[in-house]
């Protein structure tokens, strides 16, 4: 019973475990994304040569602006 309620927080820490351990650790210590040393630091994490992540985003906006979208439901 216990094992079933941490069974997602498992899932994660097994899919990404850094990603997952900083998320834990910036919700420990109260971090805001969006202050600056730590805002910094994601900026120059996305922009070395290396990471996946700005090559990940530009694969998702195939040269498209990266504003808000709009959409039609019918």
């Amino acid at each position: 019973m216990f094992f079933d309620e941490l069974q997602p927080i498992l899932t994660e820490f097994s899919k990404e475990p850094i990603a997952f351990l900083g998320g834990f650790a910036s919700g420990m210590f109260h971090l805001n994304l969006a202050d600056d040393p730590v805002k910094s630091w994601l900026d120059d994490q996305a922009k070395s040569p290396g990471s996946s992540a700005s090559s990940d985003t530009q694969n998702h906006h195939n040269g498209k602006s990266s504003g808000p979208q709009t959409i039609t439901i019918d």
